[in-house]
């Protein structure tokens, strides 16, 4: 079962899974959290939390973010 989609952006196409930095980078803008780079630690598959990122992971992070950041998407507290 796949349980991954896809997001272009910025010219590049993510193939992004639940945990994975990208999905962690666009889930912490939503949130309204600082950046952060990491993976995982969010329950399910996703492993545990991974701070020491490659290269190719801390760019797929900001670029999660700053996907977030441009579709304006934020968590409604109220």
């Amino acid at each position: 079962m796949n349980t991954g989609y896809k997001v272009e952006y910025n010219g590049c196409e993510y193939e992004v899974e639940h945990g994975d930095a990208f999905d962690r980078g666009s889930a912490d803008s939503y949130y309204g959290r600082s950046r952060r780079p990491h993976r995982g630690g969010v329950g399910g598959d996703s492993g545990p939390l991974k701070l020491d990122l490659t290269p190719q992971e801390i760019a797929d992070y900001m670029a999660g973010y700053d996907w977030n950041e441009a579709n304006g998407d934020k968590k409604d507290w109220n």
